[in-house]
C-alpha cells in the first residue's frame, strides 16, 4: 500500500478518535491492505496523537483466544499502544459521549519492573522483569462502525483500544498459578462473564512473552515501568450509560468502572 493512502486512513482513524464518529470499514473499501500495512497506519495514527502531547505508557495484546483467532481468521494475536490519556482512575467515571461503541474486557495488567528484550523471552524471563499483576477493565472502542472488522482494521485502529482501569492491588506473580486464576465479572450486579488465565493464549505470561517476542523482531521492547494489558479473559460485554461494572480475580484483587 502506498504512503499516501496509508497517512489518508491514519487521518480518518485520528478524526474518528477525536471527534468519537466513527468511520466506514477499512478493508471494505481497500481489501489489498495486508496485516504489515494495518501496523504502518497504526503507527502514523499513534503519532497524530503523540503530536497533541499523549505519551505512550505501556501495551496491550488483543485477539488472545482462539474463538477470536478463528472469527478473525488469524493464527496469532495482535498488539497496541497505551497512552496515558487512556488511563481512568478507580472511582471515576467513563464519559459515553468520549466513546464511540465500547465494550468491556476483563483482564490481568503486568506492571514492568525491568525491560524485556526480545527475541528468546520465555515465561520466566517474564515473571522476573514484572514487578506486580493487577485486575484491569479494559474498554475497547472501534473506529469502524458497527465492529464491522477484520483483523487489518482492528490492527491499524491500535488493536481497538480505548480506555483502561487498573485495580486495587499489585500482586507479586511469583506467587500466584496465572493459568488457573480465575475471574468474575459483574454488570449491575449481575454475572456476565468469568473465565481464567488460561483463556488468554494459555497463560497471561505467555501473551507477554510472545508481545515481547514479536517487538524485538521488530526492533522495539517492552520497557521498564510499562503497563501490559495481557488479554480478554471472558467475551467482550457491551456497556451504556448507567452501567456499572466490577471484576474479581482470585488472588490478585478487584477492579470497578462505572459509564455516565
Amino acid at each position: 500500500m502506498c504512503s499516501s493512502t496509508s497517512d489518508r486512513i491514519a487521518k480518518e482513524l485520528f478524526s474518528a478518535y477525536q471527534s468519537s464518529t466513527p468511520i466506514q470499514s477499512i478493508t471494505d473499501r481497500y481489501p489489498e491492505l495486508t496485516v504489515q500495512d494495518a501496523y504502518q497506519i497504526q503507527k502514523l495514527f499513534l503519532a497524530k496523537r503523540l503530536a497533541l502531547g499523549e505519551r505512550v505508557i505501556g501495551k496491550k495484546i488483543g485477539v488472545t483466544s482462539q474463538a477470536v483467532m478463528d472469527m478473525l481468521g488469524v493464527n496469532q494475536p495482535d498488539f497496541g499502544q497505551l497512552t496515558d490519556r487512556m488511563v481512568i482512575n478507580q472511582g471515576e467515571s467513563i464519559a459515553m459521549k468520549s466513546l464511540i461503541q465500547p465494550k468491556a474486557e476483563g483482564e490481568i495488567a503486568f506492571v514492568l519492573k525491568r525491560d524485556l528484550n526480545g527475541p528468546g523471552v520465555t515465561v520466566a524471563d517474564v515473571l522476573r522483569a514484572t514487578e506486580g499483576v493487577m485486575a484491569c477493565f479494559e474498554i475497547v472502542d472501534s473506529r469502524i462502525r458497527d465492529w464491522k472488522i477484520r483483523i487489518q482494521d482492528t490492527v491499524a485502529d491500535n488493536a481497538s483500544c480505548g480506555v483502561f482501569v487498573l485495580g486495587d492491588r499489585l500482586v507479586d506473580p511469583r506467587n500466584l498459578d496465572l493459568f488457573t486464576t480465575g475471574m468474575v465479572l459483574e454488570k449491575n450486579g449481575r454475572t456476565v462473564g468469568t473465565g481464567a488465565g488460561a483463556a488468554s493464549m494459555g497463560s497471561p505470561a505467555i501473551a507477554v512473552a510472545w508481545l515481547a517476542n514479536t517487538l524485538g523482531e521488530l526492533g522495539m521492547s517492552l520497557k521498564a515501568g510499562e503497563v501490559i494489558l495481557s488479554g480478554a479473559l471472558s467475551a467482550m460485554v457491551p456497556v451504556n450509560a448507567g452501567d456499572n461494572l466490577r471484576m474479581t480475580l482470585a488472588g490478585i484483587g478487584s477492579c470497578s468502572v462505572r459509564f455516565d
